[in-house]
């Protein structure tokens, strides 16, 4: 068994307006151990103006974070995805809760 804990790709350019969907391809009963997931933005990292975005549509990373330990919210499960659009250009980074210090991203908007 293996376990995929990446976002694939982890980097990408969009155009503003463009709406980014994150899936969890995970299918539990395969050959690939499906794990929970999140998308979690680093509110450190986003540009000026950009709207806060997070799985379990949270507005904040103190609240995604407390959410997702606390109350089991936030998680994209196998075959489940979550989007977001982006309307303000720049670059912006997350990261799986559960999984942070491996699986993290970045999207850049032009």
């Amino acid at each position: 068994m293996t376990i995929d804990d990446v976002f694939e790709p982890a980097a990408v350019t969009i155009s503003t307006g463009d709406r980014v969907v994150w899936r969890n391809v995970g299918i539990a009963g395969q050959d690939v151990l499906t794990s929970t997931h999140t998308v979690t933005a680093d509110e450190t990292r986003l540009p000026e103006g950009a709207t806060y975005f997070a799985s379990g549509d949270f507005t904040s990373e103190q609240a995604a974070r407390e959410g997702y330990v606390a109350e089991e919210r936030g998680g994209i499960e196998g075959g489940q995805e979550y989007s977001h659009t982006f309307d303000v250009p720049g670059r912006y980074e997350y990261y799986c809760i559960p999984h942070e210090s491996t699986m993290r991203g970045s999207i850049t908007v032009e």
